[in-house]
């Protein structure tokens, strides 16, 4: 027999919803610091779990085959019926966290060397040292150091056991590992501590709220706050004693309320934060008031609601300056301010935004465009991104977006290479004030200080069919930006092309058209047997009307069989006077393809297996039957941005 859950795991014996959703003890102004700091699980309950859940993978790791020798054989081995991948998540409540489009046994394993999956591993994207992750968390500012917390498995490269990693940064590139900020060691989030978001107050306190799964799988928000405020590196937290603070309301089903968002304050002085969830099928953005981040009161009416949408997940919701190019504190309104809602659709994995207005005084959101409203309309990412987060940046006056990048090749592989997942590179947000229709994302500049060798090529003609390769050395870290135009005679003398075009059903590049395909292919080896093509695509109606299209191809990305090769993108705005630009951050097994200046992105995941190291090439590419363009393309060498362990035991933090 297993020894008992110890009794700060289990809820108190008069435990009440209704009495804890109306709790008022104030927030306490100078906690005290915890008796030990947790290094990495601080009670027995989470060991006993974590041993639990370790016992769950010991069939995936024995059955596993050893490594090949390092090899580009094209051979690929059965899948063993006993390694198809368990779907994580759902049965505790939440999205699917396990990449199962390869689950049926038909799929063939490719043999993965050490070389191949060591290479996978990203020199300049936030990643930790092993095992899994998955969402950012609460992310912030404090007294010089950047803070990004983030959801994270300390036992294994698969989902569970979720605990709340911690990493510090003085410029949002090389970070610095910290011990765990918050363990799942209470019982009200006993089985998880999940989501969050951090509320920085105008008297410099910090309050975090985040999801808990508690021992009986019902979703309830918790209340954290530092012991320390003086402390640059923020490694302890307090978990307050009477969680949680926020539990389900009449009508909310246990497992569909999650992921609370930074607090706002109102005009009346009152806060207001917002949580995800659904009521049957239409996804809504529930919306409590407080003075004290102890008490709340649900309002009547959720902030917005759309119909056909099913869960949201990790809500987000900010202003914007649409005149501007600073970012805002989340408090912010008034004239010249737009408010982007963003929801992570629990149903297809995406993450949907829309422009609007928010009625501080009705508490409800209303989009400029109901065409294109939250889940039906524009997204962040178009490729691999998911539970984004922004926190506003008071260092520089700035609004900075996380996205996690999961993996899509097999559970197999990834305990094998032994970690999962990667975060984007930052991304600031600023309204477009050329459309006026969308967002703009950007990489953050401090990834220019990474920059290293330039190579430049001007005006380079691409004929109709043709690939023209660009000599850089290895091509598996790069910073590169592209302009293309286009012969002008031949565009105005197409009648109609390809009306109906759409990225993800219309062959990738590899489909000629009058108008395009053009772009680049990254991640090529010399005789393009692998490659990612990144590209432009102009589709023409009678009247005289043309709308570009920007995709990402990923079909002939790898050899390997059990990975996903789709083709994302979507529409992108080219205003008149406008080349067609992109810009292209390549990191091993990472390609993040902004077009236009950010108005629209698509994250890739690819595994090569030919194109590594050394091998992988870059190239231009015009694939269009009737026209010719030229480009202009500057790539620069990325350094590895060499995220190391913090030193606390010698350290002198300033």
């Amino acid at each position: 027999m297993g020894s008992p859950i110890p009794s700060s795991t289990l809820p108190p014996q008069d435990y009440d919803l209704e009495q804890h959703s109306n709790n008022t003890t104030p927030l306490l102004d100078n906690p005290a610091p915890p008796a030990a700091r947790h290094r990495p699980i601080k009670v027995f309950s989470a060991i006993f779990l974590s041993l639990l859940f370790l016992s769950s993978l010991i069939l995936l790791i024995y059955n596993r085959q050893p490594l090949p020798k390092d090899t580009h054989d094209n051979g690929n081995t059965q899948k063993p019926s006993s390694l198809i991948p368990s779907s994580r998540g759902p049965q505790q409540g939440v999205s699917e966290k396990t990449f199962r489009q390869f689950s049926d046994i038909s799929v063939k394993n490719y043999p993965w060397t050490n070389a191949m999956l060591s290479w996978q591993r990203t020199s300049y994207h936030f990643q930790p040292q092993k095992n899994w992750m998955n969402d950012p968390n609460g992310p912030l500012f404090h007294m010089g150091w950047y803070h990004l917390f983030y959801q994270y498995n300390p036992d294994a490269a698969v989902w569970g056991n979720i605990t709340w990693g911690h990493a510090v940064s003085k410029d949002l590139i090389t970070w610095l590992y910290l011990p765990f900020a918050m363990v799942p060691d209470h019982w009200y989030d006993i089985n998880g501590v999940w989501t969050g978001s951090a509320t920085l107050l105008p008297d410099g306190r910090i309050v975090m709220l985040y999801t808990g799964d508690t021992v009986d799988a019902v979703q309830v928000q918790n209340l954290a706050y530092p012991a320390n405020l003086s402390d640059p590196l923020l490694l302890d937290w307090v978990k307050y004693p009477d969680n949680p603070v926020m539990v389900p309301p009449p009508g909310i089903n246990i497992s569909d309320f999650r992921d609370p968002t930074t607090a706002w304050v109102g005009p009346d002085g009152k806060w207001r934060v917002a949580i995800g969830s659904k009521v049957n099928k239409t996804g809504i953005t529930l919306v409590y008031q407080t003075t004290n981040f102890t008490s709340y009161e649900l309002l009547e009416e959720p902030l917005h609601a759309v119909p056909g949408t099913g869960m949201w997940e990790c809500v987000d919701f900010y202003p914007v300056s649409v005149s501007g190019s600073n970012g805002l504190d989340t408090s912010a309104n008034g004239p010249g301010i737009k408010h982007v809602l963003k929801a992570s659709l629990d149903d297809d994995k995406h993450d949907y935004y829309a422009l609007g207005t928010y009625d501080s005084i009705e508490d409800k959101w209303t989009p400029d465009d109901p065409a294109l409203d939250v889940g039906i309309g524009l997204r962040l990412d178009y490729g691999k991104f998911y539970a984004s987060k922004t926190f506003y940046d008071q260092n520089k006056e700035r609004r900075v977006l996380w996205g996690w990048i999961g993996e899509t090749d097999s559970e197999e592989t990834d305990l094998l290479k032994g970690w999962a997942s990667v975060q984007t590179i930052p991304r600031t947000v600023v309204f477009d004030y050329k459309t006026r229709t969308n967002i703009i994302q950007w990489p953050v500049e401090e990834l220019e200080s990474l920059r290293s060798s330039t190579h430049e090529f001007d005006d380079v003609k691409v004929a109709p069919g043709s690939i023209v390769p660009l000599s850089v050395g290895s091509a598996t870290q790069l910073d590169i930006t592209a302009t293309f135009e286009v012969d002008q005679a031949s565009l105005e003398a197409v009648v109609e092309a390809d009306v109906g075009y759409n990225c993800t059903t219309s062959g990738g590049a590899a489909k000629r058209g009058f108008l395009g395909p053009f772009g680049l292919l990254v991640l090529a080896d010399q005789k393009r047997s692998e490659q990612t093509p990144v590209y432009f695509y102009i589709a023409k109606g009678t009247d005289g009307t043309s709308h570009t299209y920007f995709c990402s191809d990923e079909s002939r990305s790898s050899k390997a069989a059990d990975v996903s090769k789709l083709v994302y993108g979507s529409k992108v705005p080219v205003l008149d006077g406008e080349k067609f630009s992109m810009r292209l951050l390549v990191d091993h097994s990472i390609v993040e393809s902004f077009a236009q200046g950010g108005r629209t992105v698509i994250t890739s995941r690819v595994y090569p297996t030919r194109a590594i190291d050394g091998a992988a090439r870059l190239f231009l590419f015009n694939n269009a039957t009737g026209v010719s363009v030229t480009a202009s393309v500057k790539a620069w060498h990325i350094a590895s941005a060499n995220h190391h362990p913090f030193p606390l035991a010698t350290a002198v933090v300033m």
